[in-house]
């Protein structure tokens, strides 16, 4: 029972966290529908790390390319390059907000930003944040052309996934459209600005946590981890072609939905 829970944590987590949807209230909800216990916030982050292996096998010819200047270049050229240094800049709000909740209201944050209403209504809000996304003007904004300041601002709104229902990715890729940016280069930034954000919460977490796990659940959260890369890759390619000619509008009705069947289940 235990491996099947940790292939739905992992299916869950894989499917939800680059679809601007919110991860981490499905995984909250839908365990809770479906009657097993909610995977709590460490677990949650831990099995992100099958989606930032996704990410980087997904990316891995942008990251080589990252590589392959740092082995020949200074770091203060490479962070000069627009692409990397923009991805330094827009972790920089997340780490200093997701630090202070940390350190200061890790208990209140969990007991009351994880409550079901709560997440019903971040979804409601996020509903009509993204149809404002998808109903502006189409952006000039790419990952070639962009500034500091473009980065900056998307990192801002990337430190407001830690609130569950957000949707890490949802917030970020309005905020770029919103921005001005095509719709293609804001769901491939969002997805290569998630890298540094995902990890750190995970290996974060995984310290935190570390002695909650005991050998019995070691193997089920490897199956967890599994399925969550596999339906990572799923997501992340899904999304790419589906946002850079769809738009956004099927997400904020599914929103609109989850809120509503949240709220009848109350």
């Amino acid at each position: 029972m235990e491996y099947l829970e940790y292939i739905l944590y992992g299916l869950i987590q894989g499917l939800t966290e680059f679809i601007p949807v919110s991860s981490t209230a499905h995984l909250k909800v839908i365990s809770l529908f479906l009657g097993i216990d909610d995977p709590g916030p460490s677990l949650s982050a831990i099995i992100q790390i099958g989606s930032v292996l996704a990410l980087i096998f997904y990316f891995k010819s942008d990251i080589l390319n990252f590589r392959s200047k740092y082995s020949k270049k200074s770091f203060k050229y490479l962070f000069n390059e627009s692409l990397f240094g923009s991805i330094l800049i827009g972790t920089i709000p997340i780490i200093l907000f997701g630090g202070i909740i940390k350190l200061f209201v890790p208990y209140f944050f969990v007991k009351f930003f994880r409550s079901n209403l709560i997440i019903a209504l971040v979804s409601f809000l996020m509903a009509f944040f993204m149809y404002l996304a998808d109903s502006s003007k189409k952006g000039s904004i790419n990952l070639k052309n962009h500034n500091y300041s473009d980065s900056f601002l998307i990192g801002i709104s990337q430190a407001f996934a830690i609130f569950p229902g957000v949707s890490r990715s949802g917030v970020t890729i309005s905020t770029a459209l919103v921005s001005g940016w095509e719709r293609g280069d804001a769901a491939k930034f969002s997805f290569l600005l998630g890298i540094p954000a995902i990890s750190l919460a995970a290996i974060v977490e995984f310290i935190s946590s570390f002695n909650e796990f005991n050998t019995s659940s070691f193997f089920p959260l490897i199956i967890g981890l599994s399925t969550t890369f596999l339906s990572s890759l799923i997501a992340i390619d899904f999304l790419l072609k589906y946002v850079s000619s769809n738009g956004l509008k099927l997400f904020i009705i599914y929103r609109i939905v989850f809120g509503v069947l949240i709220l009848l289940n109350l």
